[in-house]
């Protein structure tokens, strides 16, 4: 089976090409440094000639409002209109748990814009929600600080390793389109501003965390199950605390 994977060279992206290459399918790693910008248009016919599947799990260099609108909304409708062409006969995505429940957030709007999208496509599709991954941690940690202090709501969040990410929205691709949403998060259910206070203390970080049930999240307001998935969602085998003692 020939499956493009647009983001094919990021984190979650290289690892999908990876895990389905070792189960003897044509994998192919497509984003611009490699030729194909689905933003532009420039390469995306040429990558998808003869694909039956295309994996999406690429994201917006920037973040402003804007910008991510533009870079979801744009590169969405050229890569489906490109596997219409090409006859592709599935379309899966990566997303975010919570995206319908963020949508004070510029990201996750743009975010179910996209997925609105893949769903009026025609295209048989699979969304993959995943819950933000152990390697963003820090992401989170600077997306809310203020000077030396952090302010984090403190409400559920259950992260999960990019592997484990990846090997959900692999087994998806070579899946049966389910039309639908699967959710995927980690084994272990934790407060965010504790877990992000564990691990700024780990990495000698000197920044204060603040519990804020007010603070927001990437520009939206948490209630205490907003990022945490349902109970049907797959469950990744790996632990966190097993993957902060290998980055000691």
């Amino acid at each position: 089976m020939k499956v493009v994977v647009i983001g094919g060279t990021g984190l979650i992206g290289s690892k999908v090409v990876r895990k389905l290459a070792e189960h003897g399918h044509e994998a192919v790693p497509a984003s611009p440094n490699t030729g194909v910008n689905t933003l532009t248009g420039e390469g995306v016919a040429e990558a998808l000639r003869g694909a039956q599947v295309v994996v999406d799990v690429s994201n917006s260099p920037s973040f402003a409002d804007d910008d991510v609108m533009e870079f979801f909304r744009t590169s969405t409708r050229n890569l489906l209109r490109a596997e219409k062409e090409a006859g592709v006969a599935h379309h899966v995505a990566l997303s975010v748990v919570g995206t319908d429940r963020l949508q004070e957030s510029g990201y996750f709007r743009a975010k179910q814009v996209q997925e609105e999208l893949i769903k009026a496509s025609g295209i048989p599709y699979s969304i993959v929600h995943a819950t933000q991954f152990f390697e963003f941690m820090k992401g989170i940690a600077d997306s809310a600080t203020r000077g030396d202090t952090v302010r984090l709501a403190p409400v559920g969040i259950q992260p999960v390793h990019s592997d484990d990410v990846a090997a959900t929205v692999g087994a998806g691709a070579v899946g049966t389109p389910v039309n639908g949403v699967v959710e995927v998060a980690g084994p272990d259910t934790f407060r965010l501003d504790e877990l992000i206070s564990e691990r700024l203390t780990a990495g000698n970080d000197p920044r204060t965390v603040v519990a804020d049930p007010t603070s927001p999240y990437f520009g939206a307001r948490l209630r205490e199950t907003t990022l945490l998935p349902g109970p049907d969602a797959r469950i990744g085998t790996t632990r966190f605390a097993d993957w902060a003692a290998r980055q000691q």
